[in-house]
């Protein structure tokens, strides 16, 4: 093991004497600590809810203080449930929600961090990729701009709100800024720093895609890149104190959320191209894991690529903002009218009820294009205005074949998304909320014509971010034989995809996207209506 600030001999201790990894997965709704063996068997987990908030103006904004208290919160409630936690501890290590935009000053946070989901730097976005230099950024990132990422969200900050920058010391990302205050250390991650600002092929940050940005002047604000299955940093005093863990535990920086939770449920396991993962909770997230020479950038030039704790090894992504959301969406209608009605029911409930809707109707009947977010689309194209919506009902639809049309929706969006980074894959890894859903299973599965595996693994993410530390303090001599031992037993068997499914998505798929691509003049002049509304309002 090497390390910088720890020193290979007390992190060898920790590892001699302890028996627990605890990774930190730091998401957009929950904060989570969670503990594992060595060999990866879930011990416990300790959550605190996540906070943040949203503004009419597109913001998505989340306090750096109170972000540092919950997770805090969560390892003092972790120490809790094990016994002896603290000296069982042999490290720990840290992902959170990626994207985003968290500003250090000399003495502390700047302001409340620019989430993921903020939709102010649409503008600039726009700007930018019309801009001559972007294809070249886009070559060196494999990342198509948008209004998530810190990159994009920089600019913006840089053309209309420079004192925010001028206070900034360091930028960083939400798990870095967790990694400060753990540590004391300054850093970011080889995947957030070279999908925003560098090259995935050297994982190292590239001056011509800081200048494509026009961030060259801002360029001292970038932090250092540490890998963090090789380096270690120990448990400060002041966040051992906070924590309940003990001072001088190694701690890894783990890699953004998305590719430790793909990581954990499997996306790598030795063998790569024909494999995909995706998360498919309330947003979707869809990966393959491809050698940086072998990726596919698109013509479109949207899509992620985003670095593997695995030399030579990048995952293709693609991103839907909103997956279950959508599920979330439709049934809250029903709950509304049935509430007005003097019938209160619960979210609960209706889930319940999904399988029988699915059962009620017919598939392939109806397209949903499932934009339900504010923010609009990332994947596989850029769209801060596109909406949800349906086409194709008739008088003799009803409630049962909206619910299958906008789960249909979810799949369809999940195809058009892989479609973009080539070949359908033959095998898809499947987490998240949908993965509990046999219906919604076999949705996409035939979405894609390929047979589902599930992981047991209850919590990829910190998995994911824990197997980084496990390395990182030698338990095993590289990530290949920790996947091996920590992912491979808990994927479960394949589920074919039925045949008559497949046809009829076969069939729906070629709508999904002729009526996606003639909306954006829909969702164009939707959007100056609602524009003109709110100033008529106003006046």
């Amino acid at each position: 093991m090497t390390g910088t600030g720890n020193g290979s001999e007390s992190a060898t201790n920790f590892c001699q004497a302890s028996d627990l990894i605890v990774g930190i997965d730091a998401g957009t709704s929950v904060i989570k600590a969670v503990a594992f063996t060595l060999r990866g068997r879930q011990v416990a987990a300790a959550s605190v809810p996540n906070r943040y908030h949203t503004g009419h103006d597109g913001s998505a904004t989340q306090s750096l203080s109170q972000t540092w208290a919950d997770c805090s919160a969560a390892l003092r409630g972790l120490t809790e449930k094990v016994p002896d936690l603290a000296k069982r501890t042999a490290a720990l290590s840290v992902t959170a929600q990626g994207d985003g935009t968290w500003l250090v000053g000399p003495d502390g946070p700047v302001d409340d961090a620019w989430l993921w989901l903020d939709a102010r730097a649409a503008l600039t976005v726009r700007r930018l990729a019309a801009a001559p230099q972007n294809r070249a950024r886009f070559e060196a990132t494999g990342t198509g701009l948008n209004t998530c990422q810190q990159g994009s969200q920089m600019a913006h900050m840089d053309a209309h709100f420079p004192e925010l920058l001028n206070r900034t010391e360091v930028a960083l990302h939400c798990k870095d800024w967790l990694y400060l205050n753990l540590t004391g250390v300054r850093a970011t991650d080889p995947s957030e720093a070279s999908f925003t600002f560098g090259n995935f092929r050297d994982r190292a940050y590239d001056e011509s895609v800081i200048e494509a940005l026009g961030l060259t002047h801002r360029r001292k604000l970038l932090p250092e890149i540490i890998e963090g299955a090789k380096v270690t940093h120990p448990l400060t005093p002041e966040a051992a104190a906070q924590t309940g863990l003990l001072a001088g535990t190694p701690v890894s920086l783990g890699y953004v959320d998305m590719v430790m939770t793909a990581l954990g449920a499997g996306v790598y396991d030795g063998a790569y191209g024909d494999i995909a993962c995706s998360t498919v909770g309330s947003t979707g997230v869809h990966l393959r894991a491809v050698g940086a020479g072998d990726v596919h950038l698109n013509a479109e030039g949207t899509g992620y690529v985003i670095c593997l704790p695995i030399p030579g090894i990048v995952t293709q992504v693609q991103t839907n903002m909103a997956a279950t959301l959508n599920l979330d969406w439709v049934l809250n209608i029903a709950a509304g009218i049935m509430s007005d009605m003097g019938t209160a029911v619960s979210h609960r409930d209706l889930i319940a009820h999904v399988e029988n809707w699915l059962a009620q109707s017919q598939p392939g009947q109806i397209v949903y294009h499932p934009y339900i977010s504010d923010a609009g689309e990332r994947g596989p194209f850029v769209n801060a205005d596109a909406r949800a919506g349906f086409a194709g009902l008739s008088a003799g639809h009803r409630y049962p074949d909206l619910v299958r049309a906008v789960a249909e929706g979810i799949g369809m969006a999940m195809r058009d998304c892989y479609a973009a980074m080539g070949p359908l894959p033959s095998e898809l890894r499947l987490t998240g909320g949908a993965a509990r859903s046999q219906g919604l299973r076999g949705i996409l599965s035939a979405s894609l014509n390929a047979p589902v595996r599930v992981s047991d693994r209850d919590e990829a993410g910190a998995a994911g971010a824990a197997m980084m530390a496990a390395v990182a303090i030698g338990a095993y001599p590289d990530m290949q034989s920790c996947i091996a031992e920590w992912v491979t037993p808990l994927l479960g068997p394949a589920e074919p995809p039925d045949a008559a499914l497949v046809s009829a998505y076969d069939h729906l798929f070629p709508a999904f996207t002729a009526a996606r691509t003639a909306l954006p003049p829909t969702w164009d002049a939707l959007s100056a209506a609602r524009v003109a509304s709110t100033k008529g309002i106003q006046q």
